[in-house]
């Protein structure tokens, strides 16, 4: 769809990222995030888009979109899956204190907003915290003890043969998450393992992230009739694949960093964005079992100079990695006390997507 098809369909645009936080400085880039109605085609025939995030340099009506590339509007039903799963970037949007652009229908959803709040955030903010401390983790490591050289398929035991490329790698990881998923879907006694594979834990993304460990290469090579030398091969694959990917990642590291936050770093030892997403994701999840409130606002929430301090490098790497210790070990406490339900009514998110559909038209 064209930048203007979807700004006449934008029911609201909100302020985020730095600015959201109250974390913003004077060179901060403004983050916007929205959501449209799609025309009638997206819904009843063969047409799909999930969000608009590319083209803000074509004419539109909203002028501070113009050639802004941190800019994403998403579809109304696609925001609503996001927003049930607890997607901590998306649910933060409804929690905003600045919308430049906010129809009644974006007002209507904005007053449904505790609809999407369920304990599932213990899983998805300590998710994406620990996704940042994985980033932190891996640039500490290339700073203390960088990769001196591209990884060959010999440093891995692939000798004779040539490794399994990333495309035959993805396709078999495919074929046994099938064939892992028929295994429990319809077993009584495994229907939470099911649930917890196949809804709260991206199962299908672990497998295709990390190599077969050791104590499941035989049961894989039963499940799936292969050969042993095959499964050798795969594992092997996995870890050459996975390194070659850590070396790309070193290069455009090392290419692309921020200059001034490439300094910080080394004077740190630590990626100091990184920690500071990782313990206001930890706080802001805590906070939604605590209150039953998104506090989006650092300055509201109280911790926003704290914050500060971590980007300045006041904390070392071993403080913030105790603060998300502590803060991960309160939210195992608060998440058995917590009012909220285990999981979001999808049933009354269903009814509020047609009502806004409705609300909207189809012209």
């Amino acid at each position: 769809m064209k930048r203007i098809e979807v700004e006449q369909r934008t029911i609201l645009i909100g302020l985020a990222g730095s600015h959201g936080y109250g974390l913003n400085r004077p060179e901060s880039d403004f983050d916007f995030r929205g959501v449209f109605i799609a025309p009638k085609r997206y819904y009843l025939g063969f047409d799909h888009i999930e969000q608009k995030d590319t083209g803000w340099d074509e004419p539109g009506i909203f002028p501070f979109l113009d050639s802004n590339k941190d800019t994403v509007i998403y579809e109304l039903k696609k925001i609503l899956q996001l927003l049930s799963g607890a997607n901590p970037n998306v649910l933060e949007l409804l929690w905003l204190n600045n919308y430049p652009v906010l129809t009644s229908l974006g007002q209507h959803l904005i007053s449904h907003r505790k609809l999407f709040l369920s304990k599932k955030v213990k899983h998805t903010y300590s998710g994406y915290a620990f996704a940042q401390i994985k980033k932190m983790e891996t640039h500490r490591k290339w700073l203390l003890n960088p990769p001196q050289k591209k990884p060959l398929p010999s440093d891995f035991g692939i000798e004779d043969e040539a490794p399994l490329i990333k495309d035959e790698l993805n396709a078999f990881l495919e074929y046994l998450y099938n064939l892992i998923r028929g295994r429990i879907e319809f077993l009584e006694e495994a229907e939470q393992l099911y649930q917890l594979l196949t809804a709260d834990i991206d199962f299908k993304g672990v497998l295709k992230q990390y190599s077969l460990p050791d104590a499941t290469l035989d049961y894989t090579q039963k499940l799936t009739n292969s050969r042993k030398d095959f499964i050798r091969l795969l594992q092997k694959s996995q870890n050459y694949q996975i390194a070659l990917r850590e070396w790309k990642a070193y290069l455009s590291w090392q290419e692309n960093r921020n200059p001034v936050r490439a300094k910080m770093e080394r004077k740190s030892g630590f990626d100091l964005k990184h920690g500071m997403h990782c313990i206001r994701l930890l706080r802001s999840g805590l906070e939604i079992l605590q209150k039953g409130e998104v506090i989006v606002d650092r300055r509201i929430a109280g911790d926003v100079e704290d914050l500060r301090a971590i980007l300045k490098g006041e904390y070392s790497y071993e403080q913030v990695m105790k603060m998300a210790e502590d803060l991960v070990a309160q939210m195992e406490i608060f998440y058995e006390q917590s009012s909220l339900p285990a999981k979001p009514d999808l049933e009354q998110i269903n009814r509020l997507c047609m009502e806004l559909v409705e609300m909207q038209g189809w012209s």
